[in-house]
C-alpha cells in the first residue's frame, strides 16, 4: 500500500528536510509519509490535480501571512490559464484566491470569503448509489483525496471533478524555544477542480446502451408464452432500430446475419438503407462483398471516413460519405454483421465505434438467445411431425395395399369403383403432405428461411421411394428415416404388393425400390423379374444379412443389372449414399 503523499512547497532555499518537518510538527512523520519538494506554484498544483494528496505543507517565508500564501499562488500568471480550477480556500471552505478557470464556474459568485460550494451553485456529489449531499469532511480529505476525488453534478447538468487538499503553514521558526509548533488543524484547501461532463456523459450512455441491449429481447415468461417466434423476431427488430436511434443517434443501419452452411450474410434488419443494397448478395468474403463482407470474414471493425476513398465501400443509404462496420460475435464466432452510415463525411468518432461495440455485443447475445429458441422451436415441431407420421405411416401404407389389391380385381370391370378407388389412393397419399405441410407451418419461418435445420440431401428431397419388407420395423424404420430427408415413403409387406403399389403408379414409377431378398411370397429376384414386366427399368436396392442368400437372389440380380446391395444391419449414411446412388444412375439398371 503506498504512502500518503505530502506536499513541501516553499521558495528555493526556504524548504526544510523531512527529518525538520518531522521536529517541526509531529503530523508529518518520515517513516508513514512520502514527502514531495515543490517549488512553484504550477508544480504544487499538477501535483494536487494528478493524483490524491494527503496534504500541502507551505513553508519558509511565503508561510508567514496569507497575504504572502496568496501571493505564492497568484503571482505567476500561468496559473490564470492552467487547464483546471485552481482555488486557495480558508479552514471553512471561503474562497481566499481563485483563478480564471474556477471564476468561469462561480458565475460571478465567488468573490472574497465566498463560500466555495455556495460560489459552484450548491452541486450534489455523485456517489455510486446515487445523488448525496457533499460530505462536511470534504475539506480536510477524508472524502475527498483519500477517496481518489468527488463527481459532483453542477445545476445545469456539468460535472465536476473535485480534489481538494488540506493546507498546513510552517513558517520559519522564530528562536530555539519555539522550534517544535503543533499543527494539528489546517489553516485552509488547496482546490483543483475539473469539468468531466463529457467523460460522464460518455460513461452514462455507456450503461445506457447497455442496458438496452440486456432488455432487447427480455420478455416475461407470461409474455413469451403469448408471443410467436415471428413477433419475437419482430419485437427485437423494432427494439434494435429505436435503440439505434434514441440512444446511439444512428438514424440508417442494417444487420445481417451470416449463414454458416453457405457462408452468405442474409439480411435480417434495414432502416435508411436502400431497397438494392437491402437485396445485395453478400458473402463472408474479404474481397468483392463490401465492407460487410470483409468484416464478416475477418472479425475485424471497419471505420471509414470517406466512403468516395475507400475501395471496399458499398453504397447502402443514398448518398453515404461515411460509415462504421462492426461484427457481431458470440463469444469469438462471428454471427453477423452491425452497419451504420451517414451522408456526411468523417460523422463518427472513435466513441461512436465504442458505443456501436457494446450494442453490438448485446444484439449478438439476443439473436443467440433468439437463435435457441427457433432451433427449439422447430426441433419440437420436427419431432411432433416425425411422431405423427410414424403413428399414422403404417396404417396408411395398409390402406393403399389394401386399396390397389381391391382395385386389380375390378380394372376393366366396374370404371366407377376403380375411379373411387383410385380417389382413396390419392386421398391417402394426401393425408403424408397434410402432415408435412402442418410440420412446416409449426416450424418457424425464421428458421426455414435461414436454412439451419433441414440438413437434407437435395438430391432426396420429394424423392418416392417403395419399401418392400415383411418386418414392421423395418418399414417403420425407412419412413423415419426416409421422410427425414424430405422423401416420400410407401412400404408394402410382400412381392404381390409390391407389385400391385407399383402397377397403381405406373405413370409416375418410384424414384428407388428397397427390397429384402427373402419375401414371404417371393425372392428378391423373382421380385425384380416381375417388375420388369410391369415397368421395364427397375430402381431397385437389394437388402440382406450377411452370408444369407437362399436361391442366390444377389447374385442373379446382379447379373440382371442390379448393383446396389444393403447389407443388415446398415448405417444411416449407408443407406442414404446407396438410395442417392440409384437415383442418380436412373433410367439404367441399378
Amino acid at each position: 500500500m503506498s504512502k500518503p503523499k505530502i506536499i513541501v512547497a516553499g521558495t528555493p532555499g526556504d524548504t526544510p528536510s523531512a527529518s525538520a518537518l518531522s521536529e517541526t510538527a509531529e503530523l508529518f512523520n518520515p517513516e508513514t509519509c512520502e514527502f514531495i519538494s515543490v517549488n512553484s506554484p504550477t508544480d504544487l498544483v499538477a501535483m494536487v490535480a494528478g493524483q490524491p494528496i494527503t496534504a500541502v505543507v507551505l513553508t519558509g517565508q511565503i508561510a508567514k501571512a496569507p497575504e504572502a500564501i496568496a501571493g505564492f499562488l497568484m503571482g505567476p500568471t500561468i496559473l490564470d490559464h492552467f487547464p483546471d480550477g485552481v482555488a486557495l480556500l480558508d479552514s471553512g471552505g471561503g474562497v481566499l484566491w481563485a483563478n480564471d478557470i474556477l471564476q468561469s464556474l462561480f458565475d460571478g459568485k465567488g468573490g472574497p470569503s465566498a463560500n466555495f460550494l455556495t460560489a459552484l451553485g450548491s452541486p450534489v456529489w455523485v456517489h455510486p448509489t446515487g445523488d448525496r449531499p457533499i460530505p462536511l469532511t470534504w475539506l480536510d480529505n477524508e472524502a475527498s483525496a483519500a477517496a481518489g476525488g468527488l463527481i459532483l453534478r453542477m445545476p445545469d447538468d456539468r460535472f465536476l471533478y473535485l480534489q481538494s487538499s488540506p493546507l498546513f503553514c510552517l513558517p520559519p521558526p522564530v528562536s530555539e524555544s519555539t522550534s517544535k509548533q503543533p499543527h494539528d488543524g489546517a489553516e485552509g484547501s488547496v482546490v483543483v477542480v475539473r469539468d468531466v461532463s463529457q467523460t460522464i456523459l460518455e460513461q452514462q450512455k455507456r450503461a445506457a446502451i447497455h442496458q438496452a441491449g440486456q432488455t432487447l429481447a427480455d420478455l416475461t415468461p407470461t409474455e413469451l408464452a403469448d408471443m410467436t417466434v415471428q413477433e419475437r423476431i419482430e419485437l427485437l427488430k423494432s427494439n434494435i432500430i429505436y435503440y439505434s436511434k434514441d440512444l446511439l443517434k444512428f438514424d440508417v443501419l442494417e444487420i445481417r446475419l451470416l449463414d454458416k452452411q453457405t457462408s452468405r450474410l442474409e439480411p435480417l434488419l434495414a432502416e435508411g438503407m436502400q431497397p438494392e443494397a437491402e437485396s445485395r448478395v453478400l458473402f463472408a468474403r474479404e474481397e468483392n462483398n463490401g465492407v460487410t463482407g470483409y468484416v464478416a470474414a475477418t472479425g475485424k471493425s471497419y471505420f471509414c471516413d470517406n466512403t468516395i476513398q475507400d475501395v471496399r465501400f458499398l453504397e447502402g443509404c443514398k448518398g453515404a460519405k461515411s460509415s462504421i462496420t462492426v461484427p457481431l460475435l458470440m463469444h469469438t464466432e462471428v454471427i453477423g454483421t452491425f452497419n451504420v452510415e451517414s451522408p456526411e463525411p468523417g460523422s463518427f468518432t472513435d466513441t461512436d465505434l465504442q458505443f456501436l461495440h457494446i450494442f453490438a455485443q448485446d444484439v449478438a447475445a439476443s439473436l443467440n438467445t433468439l437463435e435457441l429458441l427457433v432451433a427449439e422451436k422447430a426441433s419440437t415441431a420436427a419431432e411432433s411431425v416425425e411422431a405423427i407420421h410414424g403413428a399414422v405411416a403404417l396404417p396408411v401404407d395398409q390402406l393403399l395395399n389394401d386399396t390397389v389389391n381391391v382395385m386389380e380385381r375390378y380394372i376393366g370391370h366396374e370404371p366407377d369403383v376403380v375411379e373411387r378407388l383410385q380417389r382413396i389412393l390419392k386421398n391417402a397419399r394426401d393425408i403424408k403432405l397434410v402432415i408435412q405441410k402442418v410440420g412446416e407451418k409449426m416450424t418457424p419461418s425464421y428458421a426455414q428461411s435461414q436454412g439451419r435445420l433441414t440438413g437434407q440431401k437435395a438430391t432426396l428431397k420429394d424423392r418416392s421411394i417403395l419399401v418392400v419388407d415383411a418386418d414392421d420395423e423395418v418399414r417403420a424404420a425407412a419412413h423415419s428415416l426416409l421422410e427425414r430427408q424430405g422423401c416420400i415413403v410407401e412400404t408394402a409387406r410382400d412381392g404381390n404388393e409390391a407389385i400391385s403399389m407399383v402397377k397403381a403408379v405406373k405413370e409416375k414409377s418410384y424414384d428407388a425400390i428397397i427390397s429384402d431378398i427373402r419375401l414371404p411370397d417371393m425372392s428378391g429376384y423373382e421380385l425384380l423379374v416381375k417388375l420388369q414386366d410391369v415397368i421395364g427399368s427397375v430402381p431397385l436396392i437389394l437388402m440382406t444379412g450377411f452370408g444369407y442368400d437362399p436361391g442366390h437372389s444377389i447374385v442373379k440380380a446382379r447379373q440382371a443389372g442390379v448393383e446396389l446391395v444393403l447389407f443388415k444391419p446398415f448405417r444411416l449414411d449407408q443407406l442414404l449414399e446407396t438410395v442417392e446412388r440409384c437415383i442418380l444412375t436412373r433410367p439404367a439398371a441399378c
